[in-house]
């Protein structure tokens, strides 16, 4: 897309969360549309405000992909402005230089190249397996494989696992630009059948009676689960402990997380599993509460959509504000039976959800 004549948008970084979320939907959606932003008041209510490590690369890799013009971009800033050029699909190479989140710098990224004008390949290092992000398995499994369902194609591999706080990790994405007129609307309203429920524990660098201790909880969770396995992840540059839940329903798979942290007991871990899982499947919402917050973007790209989730949490709610200062869109929230409806429409299809 060519750059946007239309002014300048200005962008409050602490309405709604109030977190990192808002800089790169924006820097994202700036890129897509060409129009120059200002983010002012980044994080401004986080104990250390401004842009992170993660935030900081996410917005310099938007920047690269489309030869952006910005002042702000260093560590500890409130506020950017980011003028954007063509996008430019190719190879690119970004590294965090901490454990921060590689998979939320590949979602800033992502929509961009998706529109981009050739096939492009991105390779970011940092971490892959971070406890406020979601977790490289979650976007291989769910996210991407919920892309493809509307026509945006991308491949993602793991070169290289990364735990926080060590990080270390590195993952590398192939995207395939879009053919608009094929893009289709999400329709995720009815979940399915519940084929079969899985867990995994994740252990790098840890004693093996922490794996035993997980299973062991997880058989006595609450969690309807089919298997309960652990795996030992041998080439982490440090020690780091997740447990997975997958839960396969009709062609989808949601994948849920909680991850171990020093001084936090098995027991918390396997408790904040289930506290996310068993509320998901009770609901027989079609889409979890994670996965719905990174949808919301690309539906809103494609023209529309509609699915059910079991909570609309205050990072979607902020996205749905930020995309609608770019796109022409709106989206309904609306309470169903213990689950929630989200509707993406245009503008010019707003009308009351039956």
């Amino acid at each position: 897309m060519t750059p946007s004549a239309e002014p300048r948008l200005d962008i409050d970084g602490s309405q709604g969360e109030g977190g990192g979320q808002i800089v790169r939907t924006a820097v994202t959606l700036a890129c897509v549309t060409g129009r120059p932003i200002r983010i002012r008041r980044i994080r401004a209510g986080r104990a250390r405000p401004g842009l992170a490590a993660q935030h900081l690369t996410a917005v310099r890799a938007a920047q690269t992909l489309c030869s952006a013009q910005c002042s702000g971009l260093e560590k500890g800033s409130q506020q950017v402005e980011f003028q954007p050029g063509p996008i430019q699909g190719g190879d690119y190479t970004f590294d965090i230089g901490t454990a921060g989140a590689t998979t939320l710098v590949l979602q800033t990224v992502l929509p961009p190249l998706l529109l981009a004008d050739k096939p492009s390949t991105v390779t970011v290092a940092g971490g892959t397996h971070n406890p406020l992000a979601p977790p490289f398995d979650f976007l291989a499994r769910s996210f991407v494989p919920r892309l493809a369902d509307m026509g945006w194609h991308a491949r993602i591999e793991m070169l290289r696992p990364g735990f926080y706080p060590a990080g270390g990790g590195c993952v590398q994405a192939g995207v395939k630009p879009a053919e608009c007129e094929a893009l289709g609307t999400l329709n995720l309203v009815e979940r399915g059948p519940i084929r079969r429920i899985d867990a995994v524990v994740h252990t790098a660098q840890l004693p093996d009676r922490i794996a035993a201790d997980q299973e062991r909880l997880l058989r006595g969770s609450g969690i309807p689960l089919d298997r309960v396995s652990s795996v030992e992840v041998r080439n982490s540059a440090g020690p780091g402990n997740c447990v997975l839940a997958e839960i396969e329903a009709g062609n989808h798979i949601t994948v849920l997380v909680a991850f171990g942290q020093r001084g936090k007991p098995s027991k918390a871990v396997i408790g904040e599993l289930a506290s996310v899982v068993i509320p998901f499947l009770e609901s027989g919402a079609a889409v979890d509460r994670f996965l719905a917050d990174q949808l919301l973007l690309y539906m809103a790209l494609a023209g529309g959509g509609v699915f059910t989730t079991d909570q609309v949490t205050s990072h979607a709610r902020t996205n749905m504000q930020v995309i609608g200062r770019f796109l022409p869109v709106e989206f309904d929230v609306v309470p169903q039976d213990g689950r929630w409806l989200i509707r993406c429409l245009t503008r010019e299809q707003v009308a009351p959800v039956p």
